[in-house]
């Protein structure tokens, strides 16, 4: 095999390769260990749309996205609170109008739910993204996020099958806590690191860094060649799980499985409709793992806590959100798998309705879980609905409040999960999956 300078395959070497190739198991779903029970009872029969769902997509705005600038305009405000967003735009569903920065999005409204009426009033990073993403208050233990839950119920536990992990984070996990809580390693995210907007996309254990594939399938080759222990043993079958193993993982590395990272097999023209930029291929590599049957993928969105300059991040990151989440359901939908497939928008908190104009924040926007706003998409949620509605700046919730529990409730009832189900701890205690304390104006009937 060639290193680059000699065609010479010491021993040094050999163990090196061997040691890397080691690494590359771990990325078999099957080798991930741990254990925790889930008690999954009877789907509420009430909800037509227990369970119509198969995947989600979560759109995690890493750091609070403002809700006065994407779902609950308020122009009436006034400048202190507006800024110079201030006409905001019709969309195609009567009386819904979002921030004029979101053209797209207004096309298509018809296919979503805005959530105007979420609430926690945590306004730490920390605390309110487990809020958010539990379903529960911090206490005793470390609860899984939803992806988690959905890996456990959803995924090995519940029948998947597929070579790529259940549960998967473009492109790096969100760092606030750990994702699984007490579920343990079988269910945290698989991690893709890397830049989806580089040809090939790096991701981490599957595509190395300047190695053509045409090279790591000579690795494989050569491995093959050299392993005298596998071919005296190829006929004991004591080696069978470990050779299932190999060959899962070298699918992810050089066959099908590993294809779905790729974007540059997809068109040109959809690609552009994304918006070709690493947003755009992230929301497209979303639409590609869904399709593969992943059922939880999780776009770790940063950038969005804007406590200074709000409205020039806001001139240019919206666009580019709005044409990547439009073009991720009109992509969905054509191939039909919108209904089966749930798009979360979500961060932890708001921003400060009231802007700061003072520097150095020169029209900056500070923490706010009082109130804030969120989007459902597809999965058997009713398009072209609003939930909840706050005041006239924005301010507070005054109709219809949606907890952490309510939504995250919702999503697991949409996916056939029951939101009653327990959980038993490591400790063997058994345990809610929701905290009722979190749980505002009850599940999203209304659009279910």
């Amino acid at each position: 095999m060639s290193d680059g300078k000699h065609d010479k395959f010491g021993r040094r070497k050999f163990l090196e390769e061997l040691a890397a190739f080691g690494s590359l198991l771990t990325l078999s779903p099957r080798a991930f260990a741990a254990n925790a029970t889930a008690d999954n009872s009877a789907p509420d029969k009430k909800l037509a749309s227990f369970g119509k769902a198969k995947s989600v997509i979560q759109i995690w705005f890493w750091g609070g996205p403002s809700q006065l600038e994407t779902w609950d305009p308020k122009p009436e405000a006034g400048y202190d609170f507006c800024g110079p967003l201030n006409a905001p735009i019709a969309t195609n569903v009567d009386g819904l109008k979002i921030c004029q920065l979101m053209p797209e999005l207004a096309k298509c409204a018809d296919k979503y739910a805005v959530i105007r009426g979420y609430t926690h009033g945590d306004n730490a990073h920390e605390t309110a993204s487990y809020l958010v993403q539990t379903g529960r208050a911090p206490g005793r233990y470390v609860y899984p996020c939803a992806g988690a839950v959905v890996s456990k119920f959803r995924g090995y536990d519940g029948g998947y099958k597929g070579v790529l992990p259940p549960y998967i984070v473009l492109t790096r996990p969100q760092g606030r806590f750990s994702e699984a809580g007490f579920l343990g390693t079988k269910h945290k995210p698989f991690a893709t690191g890397g830049s989806p907007s580089k040809i090939p996309f790096e991701v981490e254990g599957i595509v190395a860094a300047g190695i053509t594939r045409e090279r790591q399938n000579s690795r494989k080759h050569l491995l093959e060649k050299m392993n005298t222990f596998k071919r005296a043993l190829a006929k004991s079958g004591y080696l069978e799980k470990s050779d299932a193993a190999v060959e899962e993982a070298y699918n992810l590395i050089l066959g099908d499985a590993g294809k779905v990272f790729d974007v540059s097999s997809e068109p040109e023209k959809l690609r552009s409709s994304y918006g070709n930029n690493e947003f755009g291929n992230t929301c497209l590599i979303a639409r590609k793992l869904v399709e593969a049957g992943v059922p939880y993928v999780t776009i770790n969105y940063g950038g969005w806590d804007t406590h200074k300059m709000h409205f020039q991040e806001m001139q240019r990151k919206l666009p580019q959100t709005d044409k990547a989440i439009s073009a991720l359901i009109a992509d969905l939908s054509s191939r039909g798998l919108l209904e089966s497939t749930i798009i979360w928008w979500s961060g932890e908190f708001g921003r400060t309705p009231r802007i700061d104009w003072n520097p150095p924040y020169i029209g900056g926007r500070g923490h706010w879980g009082a109130a804030f706003s969120s989007m459902l998409c597809g999965g058997g949620f009713k398009g072209g609905t609003v939930v909840g509605a706050t005041d006239e700046r924005g301010e507070y919730v005054v109709s219809r409040p949606v907890g952490p529990g309510d939504m995250i409730g919702s999503i697991y009832a949409n996916l056939g999960i029951d939101p009653e189900s327990t959980l038993t701890t490591p400790q063997g205690d058994v345990v809610p999956l929701l905290d009722k304390s979190e749980r505002k104006g009850g599940l999203l009937t209304e659009i279910m």
